[in-house]
């Protein structure tokens, strides 16, 4: 039953992706808050999706604590999951992405369009200068900036591998960071085909004040969501 399910799902996930993009190409013409509107929609879709398909539902925690000025998400990542549902969570979210998620037809034109903030890992300490001042013109927007600390997915359970560009960017823009916990690997595991019945749950942090030296930020930041995310994991996703 799990393997069809998750068969039929992601049929209807690139399904409904190839709808989304079609949709969406009269935002080119329009200010970039239309495609953010867009991409919410598309986000809540497949949260849906996930419900009536294969079981699977959220369990949010600490969503009060979410303000809707300038703000630094820091966020763990374990999952296509959360690239989707976080989205829904902002009220005018800008993500850090990979440069070469722009060069894919109509989602990278997309991403340009939202003034989404790419990052050329290989290009060193200039990559985080550029990053960094984009990062600095979309906070004073009032926009909230999602990044994933660890640059990539880790597998549940895997070492932490924190990259310190995010303590960077908390001393550059001296804007607040949000940390966010979550278990979503265990429904939707990394680099697997199937996606299992459960409710993953997302755990919104206690907000980090600007001001503190990056390497203490660093750390407490690292503590926080990994301490929370362990918790998480070992509470599972049984409803």
């Amino acid at each position: 039953m799990i393997l069809l399910r998750s068969v039929l799902f992601n049929i209807l996930f690139y399904l409904n992706l190839f709808i989304y993009l079609i949709a969406a190409i009269p935002t080119f013409f329009l200010p970039y808050r239309a495609v953010i509107g867009v991409a919410k929609s598309w986000g809540r879709t497949n949260l849906r999706l996930l419900r009536i398909v294969c079981g699977i539902d959220v369990a949010w925690t600490g969503l009060e604590k979410i303000s809707h000025g300038p703000l630094i998400v820091a966020a763990k990542h374990q999952s296509t999951w959360e690239t989707f549902a976080l989205f829904t969570l902002f009220d005018d979210p800008t993500f850090i992405v990979k440069r070469e998620l722009m060069w894919i037809p109509l989602f990278g034109w997309y991403l340009w369009k939202a003034r989404m903030i790419p990052v050329d890992r290989g290009a060193g300490t200039q990559a985080l200068v550029l990053m960094t001042e984009r990062a600095r013109a979309e906070l004073m927007r009032n926009r909230q900036l999602v990044i994933f600390p660890e640059g990539t997915r880790r597998a549940v359970g895997a070492e932490p591998a924190y990259k310190f560009g995010v303590a960077h960017l908390y001393a550059a823009t001296g804007a607040p960071c949000l940390p966010i916990a979550l278990n979503s690997g265990l429904i939707w595991p990394r680099r697997k085909f199937l996606r299992y019945p459960g409710t993953p749950r997302v755990e919104i942090l206690d907000p980090i004040p600007p001001g503190l030296e990056r390497d203490i930020f660093f750390r407490r930041l690292k503590d926080e969501i990994e301490e929370a995310t362990a918790r998480l994991v070992a509470a599972g996703t049984k409803n």
